[in-house]
């Protein structure tokens, strides 16, 4: 029993040294005591078995490492895996710092790491010019959990595949997506979780029920974007490459369905799109219309400035949901919340995200910003009547024509539209003296 025992150790060390030998001994003394758990999932990882050693991929600068400047980035496990990082490169997965970052040099919590994100390690010139106002807003701790965790997808493999395991059962989970596909502006996850796709898998497994990458990474492709035909925030493509990418949502689909039904279930999809979006610009102009009237409480230049634009409205992309009026707080529930309910509920087939969750939470949104808007209205006519300096009736001509000047300088209004409307007012002022 000795013998067999110690044959079959002889026999593991014949095994596992090319594997060590492959590795930086000083790494993995030192390692098995301060990170076993990092050691033992790397043995048990395909890299072990292809001699994939720490410092292959960590480098060999101790301090470095330390310090966390030696950062294993999406480059560096593009040396092996360049055709996985080119597909995620052209993703949307591929932006997500473009799209969830802002540069902090001007913060006084800043955190010197995260420079690497942006720029080239001894280089100042930033790699996107994109900036995220509501990361700039929040505190260093929030910074990195509540929006670091999700946005470095863009170059850290890590951010699904984890650091030091190689077991595609973890990525092929759709759990895996869920970190950050879920919550009231996208939850993609939990639609799909309950709807009858979501069901299928669930009963069925991933043969009958399709889950997130069978969907958005067909065959393996690292691409999540393909078969996307608008922006995360809801606007269409252009024509040539909606047309594209409709028709390769399509080939995914008709692996189910027929072209016909997949077709026109897509097609509903964008007409839900268009009507929720409506209601939005609706909701918008109405806020717009406010900020031109100075009716806003508070005013953009009675509150903290924008960290990207300074003391001026912005109901774009860069919206705040803090330091701003109650009706902008209403706005940013509609557009940023209800409309990704119910236009992403609509194309994930889930119809209860799509009317109740979205849609008829789109259509109060707008009741409530109505009322808030006749509320501040009402609110300065009172304060105007009670004035012991009432303005007469050409002052208030006066100040549409102010109004009016302000939706012609942002656009709102053709030069021949101003023209018109500013002579049906002069007109009026005419008639009254």
């Amino acid at each position: 029993m000795k013998w067999v025992i110690s044959k079959s150790a002889i026999l593991l060390a014949i095994f596992i040294l090319p594997v060590f030998a492959g590795a930086d001994d000083d790494c993995l003394n030192c390692h098995r005591q301060k990170t076993p758990g990092a050691v033992s999932q790397w043995q048990g990882s395909a890299h072990a078995g292809a001699e994939i050693s720490c410092m292959d991929c960590h480098g060999s600068d101790h301090n470095k490492i330390e310090t966390g400047q030696a950062f294993v980035d999406a480059k560096t496990c593009g040396k092996c895996h360049q055709t996985a990082l080119e597909q995620h490169e052209a993703s949307r997965h591929g932006l997500g710092l473009h799209s969830g970052w802002g540069c902090t040099r001007n913060l006084p919590d800043r955190n010197p790491g995260e420079c690497r994100f942006c720029h080239e390690e001894g280089s100042t010139r930033p790699l996107s010019t994109v900036e995220c106002s509501r990361f700039l807003t929040q505190s260093s701790e929030m910074r990195e959990l509540g929006c670091n965790r999700c946005h470095q997808v863009e170059n850290s493999c890590a951010s699904c595949h984890t650091n030091h395991l190689t077991d595609l059962k973890i990525v092929q989970n759709p759990n895996v997506c869920a970190k950050c596909h879920m919550g009231p502006d996208h939850p993609q996850w939990e639609m799909w979780e309950t709807s009858l796709h979501g069901t299928l898998y669930t009963t069925a497994g991933e043969t009958i029920g399709p889950d997130c990458q069978r969907c958005h990474m067909p065959q393996g492709t690292h691409n999540v974007s393909t078969g996307l035909t608008m922006t995360p925030g809801g606007a269409p493509y252009s024509g040539a490459d909606r047309k594209s990418q409709r028709s390769a949502m399509l080939k995914i689909c008709t692996d189910c369905h027929a072209e016909s039904f997949a077709r026109r279930e897509l097609e509903r999809g964008d007409g839900i799109r268009e009507q929720s979006a409506a209601l939005v610009n609706e909701a918008e102009t109405i806020v717009w219309d406010l900020a031109d009237r100075g009716l806003l409480s508070p005013m953009p230049d009675n509150r903290p400035p924008h960290p990207l634009r300074g003391k001026v409205l912005v109901t774009d992309g860069q919206m705040l949901y803090e330091g701003t009026s109650h009706i902008e707080r209403l706005l940013f529930k509609m557009k940023k919340y209800d409309f990704a309910k119910t236009v992403k509920g609509a194309y994930h087939q889930n119809p209860a995200y799509t009317h109740w969750y979205g849609n008829a939470e789109l259509k109060m949104d707008l009741i409530d910003i109505k009322a808030e808007a006749e509320r501040l209205k009402q609110q300065k006519k009172k304060n105007f009547n009670a004035s012991p300096q009432a303005s007469t009736a050409e002052d208030t001509i006066e100040q549409q024509l102010k109004v009016l000047k302000k939706k012609f300088e942002r656009g709102v209004l053709s030069n021949e539209q101003y023209s018109a409307k500013k002579k049906r007012l002069l007109d009026q002022s005419l008639q009254i003296k």
